[in-house]
């Protein structure tokens, strides 16, 4: 593995939790070259031949495994479009942790554009973790747009953890999902923007099978004039349950926009969206300040809560 140096380890800290070498199946990429890898007899990992990126495969059945691929940059002036597949065998069960964290300290913009493909076997179940964190002094941006398509086999189930809190200046996060019948997706999103920051989070999902199910829910808070926009849609293509929800905390001068978008062509499909944009309430301040708190600190007891 290659030696990183500090800042490498805190971002590496930052988005996987990660401050040794993890157990398991691991990728790690730092500043565009790979930093360290390893598979394991259940999963397996290959770098692509015509593009950046890894090919994971993870055998039938495999279970209380995890896969980390995180990647940091501490350099300004990258760019880079990274390709991942991940292939999850029938009845496996699994964990696998990604994320991004950069630190730009220079004039140049970094950017990191990652690409993930799930294939999700029959009956499978996998928790996916990203993290995206940015950091640095200098006036380069930090531009993260991760793009995650999963394909859902039958009686599949798949729970995603999206969590962006700080220092990202722009970013698009698409998701795109198809189900088959008895299959699951539970989507949790936490975004924090701040500054001039945008934040752009696109979802459709498609509900093909019978008894699939999709509940996809953003937790978002935007500051000083920072933008963001939450767009979901939800396509019920045969008997399903489906539910998007936007709640977001709106302060200083920054903008959010919920776009809600469901369309049923089955009869038998329920569609939900809910939707909340609001300032934090004046009571709940004043509730923490008689405990002793500045305004200031009750602010950010409010939103730390808000946001786990």
């Amino acid at each position: 593995m290659v030696k990183l140096d500090e800042i490498q380890k805190r971002l590496l800290t930052e988005v996987a939790d990660l401050h040794t070498v993890p157990e398991g199946a691991y990728n790690i990429r730092a500043n565009g070259e790979s930093a360290g890898r390893a598979s394991t007899a259940n999963i397996e990992i290959v770098p692509r031949d015509t593009k950046d990126g890894l090919t994971i495969n993870i055998k039938p059945g495999t279970r209380n495994e995890s896969v980390h691929i995180p990647v940091v940059m501490s350099k300004s002036g990258i760019k880079e479009t990274v390709y991942n597949d991940f292939h999850i065998g029938e009845g496996a069960d699994i964990t696998i942790v990604a994320g991004c964290g950069i630190d730009n300290c220079g004039v140049q913009d970094s950017e990191h554009d990652g690409i993930h493909r799930f294939y999700v076997g029959k009956g499978a179940r996998v928790k996916y973790v990203e993290k995206h964190y940015g950091s640095g002094t200098g006036t380069g941006k930090r531009i993260l747009n991760p793009v995650t398509e999963v394909y859902m086999e039958e009686d599949s189930s798949v729970e995603m953890e999206m969590v962006q809190i700080k220092g990202v200046d722009d970013t698009t996060r698409t998701t795109k999902a198809t189900l088959a019948a008895g299959a699951s997706l539970v989507v949790r999103e936490r975004l924090m923007t701040h500054g001039e920051q945008n934040a752009v989070s696109i979802y459709k999902v498609e509900l093909n099978g019978e008894n699939s199910s999709a509940d996809v829910v953003s937790r978002s808070v935007a500051r000083d004039t920072s933008y963001q926009k939450f767009d979901a849609v939800i396509v019920g293509n045969a008997p399903c349950n489906g539910h998007t929800e936007c709640d977001a905390i709106i302060m200083d001068k920054g903008r959010i926009l919920a776009v809600p978008g469901l369309e049923a062509n089955d009869v038998d499909a329920a569609l939900v969206h809910e939707a909340a944009i609001g300032k934090i309430a004046g009571d709940q301040i004043i509730k923490l300040m008689t405990l002793g708190l500045t305004e200031e600190e009750a602010e950010e007891q409010i939103i730390n809560g808000f946001l786990k």
